[in-house]
């Protein structure tokens, strides 16, 4: 089936709530333990993210009419990657990420950021990020990974 990518709007906010929580109880939860699980997906019930559709860049991947992944620039940095468990290795991760890098080339970014999950590194990695530093929020590790994506010369 085609994925197709766009701007999310207002009513695709509790699609993207479900595609979200079920990545976090469906893939993160293998490195992460359950609280930290909650903590983070009170972040994302449909009304947060009505709220997060306001103030940042956020895409959706669609299969049919099914919101099956999505991804958000704010500013220099990605947040907010997240794509149904069930659809995942499918190659929709790469399509949000490669309309996120092109957004961000367009607004003249040089190097874009992302705070990235133990789960997502090897993900990112693949992608050309690169690891700079660790950040700890109590039992919450996360991964500050980075991408040049204009040089000096371009």
């Amino acid at each position: 089936m085609s994925t197709v990518v766009r701007l999310a709007q207002p009513d695709d906010a509790e699609g993207i709530s479900r595609v979200i929580l079920a990545a976090l109880y469906g893939s993160n939860a293998q490195d992460y333990p359950a609280d930290v699980i909650e903590r983070v997906a009170s972040n994302f019930t449909p009304c947060a993210v009505r709220e997060l559709l306001k103030r940042r860049v956020v895409l959706v991947a669609v299969q049919g009419r099914v919101i099956v992944g999505t991804a958000a620039l704010d500013a220099k940095v990605v947040r907010s990657v997240f794509v149904n468990p069930t659809r995942q290795g499918q190659g929709i991760g790469r399509l949000l990420m490669s309309e996120i890098e092109l957004r961000a080339r367009e607004a003249g970014v040089a190097t874009l950021s992302v705070p990235s999950s133990l789960t997502a590194e090897p993900f990112y990695a693949r992608l050309g990020f690169r690891t700079v530093r660790e950040v700890d929020h109590g039992n919450e590790r996360t991964l500050v990974m980075e991408k040049t994506l204009l040089s000096c010369d371009a």
